[in-house]
């Protein structure tokens, strides 16, 4: 798919760019999903996060091979 325009610089709003911080530093996730992500750093497989916000929640996920992570709503998942 070919873009039709150029989107230039992409920044994020405080609110997005506070989760995308909190997904590196693996804060604020409970603890069962803290330990799911240890287990995948450890064992090279996808990382799934799921954050709160007030406009409802965000997944962030990293593929098993780290080439690649997307930010989406549940709904999309």
């Amino acid at each position: 798919m070919q873009p039709r325009f150029p989107l230039g610089r992409i920044f994020a709003t405080p609110a997005t760019s506070a989760v995308i911080t909190a997904a590196i530093g693996g804060d604020e996730l409970c603890a069962e999903d803290k330990q799911a992500n240890e287990n995948s750093l450890k064992d090279g497989t996808r990382l799934l996060s799921r954050y709160s916000t007030p406009g409802g929640s965000i997944y962030i996920i990293t593929e098993h091979d780290r080439s690649m992570t997307t930010i989406l709503l549940p709904s999309e998942y």
